[in-house]
């Protein structure tokens, strides 16, 4: 079933506590598609009254932290056994060459890996762990992480949101305006048809010739 059609079936507070447990789980290091579960509510959000999108963000935002921050804590204690227990697990996403450019990213940038990190699928997962393996002061980490996962989550769900809302309003418009072109469309080629039928029926029929009589 698609991720949409299926929070659709599932209470508002569900909604936002699907939201919020994906996405964090993701910012601890667990490969999880947190931002298609937060793009699909927030569509989702612009078509159902029941769901709003000022809660959703909220708990998008608050997953996104506190996930980073478990991640960053486990790190942290972990070391970089943690970063090979986890390439065995999840090879895919922890390979020796993903965790090489992400440490790239971190003696490079420092604190920014870790905002623009969020905004990056790859990144948003290394992120909060890595940062703990490397001693990242937390102070340095925690502003990072506030900032980029508010940014993120509740930018990402109210442009989603407003998209939403004029796609809908426009697809609106558009099947009036298709329903009205089908009707003016079917009036024509009516008035086309019936003018077509009273010509034929007003010109003279054609005089049949005349039978031949058959030699004696």
């Amino acid at each position: 079933m698609h991720v949409q059609e299926w929070l659709d079936t599932v209470p508002a507070v569900a909604v936002y506590a699907v939201v919020g447990l994906v996405i964090g789980l993701e910012s601890l290091g667990i490969p999880l598609p947190g931002e298609i579960i937060l793009v699909s509510a927030a569509l989702l959000s612009s078509q159902h009254s029941g769901i709003n999108p000022v809660i959703l963000g909220a708990c998008a935002s608050l997953g996104a932290v506190v996930g980073d921050s478990i991640g960053y804590a486990i790190g942290r204690k972990g070391g970089r056994p943690l970063l090979a227990w986890l390439g065995g697990k999840f090879p895919r996403h922890f390979s020796e060459g993903h965790i090489a450019t992400a440490e790239r990213s971190f003696e490079k940038w420092g604190m920014w890996a870790v905002f623009f990190g969020r905004f990056v699928a790859l990144l948003r997962i290394f992120a909060g762990p890595l940062a703990g393996v490397l001693r990242m002061p937390y102070w340095k980490f925690l502003i990072a992480n506030v900032l980029g996962g508010i940014i993120w989550a509740g930018g990402t769900t109210a442009v989603i949101y407003y998209v939403g809302v004029v796609a809908e309003s426009w697809l609106k418009r558009f099947s009036w305006l298709g329903l009205v072109a089908a009707v003016l469309i079917g009036l024509t080629s009516m008035l086309v048809l019936k003018r077509k039928a009273k010509k034929v029926q007003a010109a003279p029929r054609e005089t049949e010739p005349e039978a031949v009589p058959a030699a004696e």
